[in-house]
């Protein structure tokens, strides 16, 4: 309660000295969970409409809805279009009067339809195992999707077989005889593989098209739609999917293509070992565009784009001489021009380019973008943007070249709440390479004052995250209760060149904690940071991160971390997704213990001074829960202050509202506890 009262007295001072002209306050945790969430936006074929999502954030019972939304791709007033609270992915029909999306309103998710003139909407699929991930059919007769089925039985045998083994079982055992028994969150042992259906639109008829598919094999990553493409005479499929015999610790993933009338299917990258995926045919039927990573084992390997002709065999990498990992890709109507949303200096924007090769040109700058949507004239284009400063909307690039923000459903929080200044730096890190460097300035920020600093540590590593805003590890609620708030993009960060990325792995202590530092003495040199009241938090590798640097150093005052590797022996152990630390520390560790040792946090126990939260979910099965219990059990013992939180129906993530606003309430009482908000 102490704690809290501190907080308040905190912000209302802080209010206080803010003496804003239009009066805004500092944003709080009610505030962060009030915003509309925009996304999902689809262009109609025409050019004309744009579909998209908004969920409405349940606060108190927790039960978040989401509908459907239409907006003129020229601007104008929004209109709901569906209003049951669980219907997402709207994907309009070639001929533009329907839309089709998965709902679960009749109790398990399915496609359904509804036309955009009027009139309720009706269940398309009943697939006992539900549907997801679906795609039209360029001539509008038939949906694409996928459902979890027993190979060899058919859905509906799949789902009672299941419900009945569920019902009569007298053991709650599981039984294993391989690795990747379970993933992410959930387990993996019943046999279920990850098939694609095609659904009849006209009678809803649906068929397994990967019901002689030969790979005895766990269906992962596969099933995304992003995955998987029709040609465009509709006769043919392209799907991505694992087919390693060891798919615990290979990240082989390849490309087929099936016969929609025969079931036949032919691998077209089955010579090349790393992982392809995202399969997507040009226009005129000519080419695939696929992603590839060229080494195999490296799950975070830079991404290049491949084009393979489908008449001659051909492939040609297209981005083979641009140093960015790319994030989305798109054709343009004419076959000729593919636009591209890579990683790049801590943005994602867009560039086109031919293929034919050549300098990629920027067109869009700007932001986080993504769900990218490209008009018939090819020119028109339409996606989100989010960037620190504010939250998820849609956007469009008409025809003209004039851009224009297509939604404001988040302006009613933004114009009550205090949007901190966003600033970027660069520093001279480890290597002697320049690091990119984001700070979130705190309300009434006065350089001629001392602030906290809190640093914000990314995950992955090897993720690109920066001028980006997010509802968890949000940088603008850190900001409003009176902290700096400082994004380091490490060595490993992509959007600065192959080189940089690798730079992290067999390095993991390294070149990433010497670049934190270095930005940390980068910002004191500013002459605004409090050296006395400093913090760090980060979550998966970044709570790796925080576990290192409480080893290493004891210059801040807390830490805090979340679903943080600790040990990193056991954590091998007891991972699911064996290739990410055979590569990034050089094999198995009894064959190669070198690394785990050196850049174990574990190691340096004996060092550990610094008040530390850990937060962790049960059904994290990429960072499971024991790594935090260790570390927590390291600090206790040695009688440092710290403390756990314990979430057991949270996996990797923290994602139920109320869970989420805990963490929240956590995390900012730890810090004002140990570090204190506001200047000095």
């Amino acid at each position: 309660m102490r704690n809290k009262v501190l907080m308040i007295t905190a912000l209302v001072l802080l209010t206080a000295a803010l003496a804003l002209a239009d009066e805004k306050k500092p944003m709080t945790i009610d505030d962060l969970f009030s915003f509309d969430r925009v996304g999902s936006p689809a262009l109609s074929p025409d050019g004309k409409w744009v579909a998209f999502t908004v969920t409405k954030v349940d606060r108190e019972g927790g039960r978040n809805k989401t509908n459907i939304y239409l907006v003129p791709a020229e601007g104008g007033e929004p209109r709901q279009l569906t209003n049951s609270g669980g219907d997402y992915s709207p994907l309009w029909s070639p001929c533009g009067k329907y839309i089709a999306f998965i709902s679960g309103r009749g109790g398990s998710g399915q496609i359904w339809l509804i036309n955009v003139d009027g009139g309720e909407a009706r269940q398309l699929s009943n697939i006992a195992t539900g549907a997801s991930g679906h795609k039209w059919s360029p001539d509008g007769k038939m949906i694409l999707c996928s459902t979890m089925v027993l190979p060899g039985k058919c859905d509906k045998g799949t789902k009672a077989a299941m419900d009945e083994k569920e019902k009569t079982s007298k053991t709650s055992a599981r039984v294993m005889d391989d690795l990747l028994y379970r993933h992410w969150d959930t387990w993996r042992d019943d046999g279920t593989k990850n098939h694609l259906y095609v659904v009849d639109v006209a009678t809803g008829e649906h068929r397994d098209l990967m019901k002689d598919f030969a790979y005895d094999v766990p269906p992962f990553p596969f099933g995304g739609d992003s995955d998987y493409d029709w040609s465009p005479d509709c006769k043919e499929v392209a799907f991505a999917t694992k087919t390693a015999p060891n798919p615990a610790w290979h990240t082989n993933q390849d490309i087929y293509t099936v016969s929609v009338d025969s079931g036949e299917m032919t691998n077209i990258t089955e010579a090349f070992e790393g992982q392809d995926n995202h399969p997507l045919y040009s226009p005129d039927g000519r080419y695939i565009a696929y992603a590839a990573m060229e080494r195999p084992r490296f799950e975070a390997d830079q991404i290049d784009i491949i084009l393979y002709d489908r008449q001659t065999g051909e492939r040609k990498n297209l981005t083979k001489d641009f140093d960015r990992t790319i994030g989305e890709f798109g054709w343009a109507p004419d076959s000729k021009t593919v636009l591209l949303i890579p990683a790049h200096e801590g943005r994602r924007p867009i560039f086109r380019m031919t293929i034919e090769g050549g300098e990629p040109e920027l067109v869009v700058s700007g932001g986080y973008i993504t769900n990218l949507n490209i008009g018939p004239d090819g020119a028109q284009l339409v996606f989100a943007r989010r960037c620190l400063s504010h939250p998820p909307e849609i956007f469009t690039i008409a025809t003209g070249g004039e851009e224009k923000q297509l939604t404001h459903f988040t302006r009613p929080v933004l114009d009550r709440v205090y949007i901190g200044k966003v600033e970027e730096h660069w520093f001279e890190g480890d290597r002697g390479d320049k690091v990119h460097l984001f700070t979130v300035l705190p309300p009434g920020f006065d350089p001629d004052k001392k602030w906290p600093l809190l640093h914000i540590i990314h995950g992955g590593p090897q993720q690109d995250y920066a001028d980006l805003w997010t509802y968890g590890w949000n940088s603008q609620l850190f900001a409003s209760q009176g902290y700096v708030v400082a994004l380091v993009a490490f060595h490993a960060t992509p959007g600065y060149g192959k080189d940089f990325v690798d730079a992290v792995s067999r390095n993991w202590g390294g070149s990433p904690y010497i670049d934190i530092m270095k930005g940390t003495d980068y910002l004191i040199g500013l002459g605004y940071i409090d050296e006395d009241r400093m913090a760090a938090g980060g979550g998966s590798y970044g709570g790796y991160m925080v576990d290192w640097i409480c080893g290493q150093t004891d210059r801040f005052k807390a830490l805090i971390s979340h679903s943080g590797v600790y040990d990193l022996e056991s954590m091998y152990g007891a991972t699911e997704e064996l290739w990410f630390p055979e590569w990034e520390l050089n094999g198995l560790f009894w064959e190669n213990p070198e690394l785990y040792e050196k850049w174990s946090p574990h190691k340096y126990a004996a060092n550990f001074k610094t008040p530390t939260l850990i937060l962790h979910g049960q059904l994290d099965y990429r960072v499971p829960v024991t790594q935090s219990m260790e570390f927590f059990t390291a600090l206790r013992r040695q009688g440092v202050p710290a403390r756990f939180v314990y979430y057991p129906d949270e996996n990797h993530w923290i994602l139920r509202t109320g869970n989420q606003m805990h963490w929240y309430q956590e995390f900012l009482d730890w810090i004002e506890k140990y570090v204190g908000g506001g200047p000095k």
